[in-house]
């Protein structure tokens, strides 16, 4: 599960980081384009550092 929401987090990426392109050439919003970037890095780097931590007995 942990690699196939790595592959999407990489893919959210790529397609995040063309839009930004597109809006640094003013062809796509660059308020959306921007905050979509960094949502996908967030949600990548969580995913990479989600780890099973001990919660305590029940």
């Amino acid at each position: 599960m942990k690699k196939i929401l790595l592959t999407i987090g990489v893919l959210l990426i790529i397609v995040s980081f063309y839009l930004l392109m597109l809006g640094l050439m003013n062809v796509f919003p660059l308020f959306l384009a921007a905050p979509a970037l960094f949502i996908s890095v967030v949600f990548t780097v969580s995913v990479y550092n989600q780890r099973n931590r001990f919660r305590g007995f029940r």
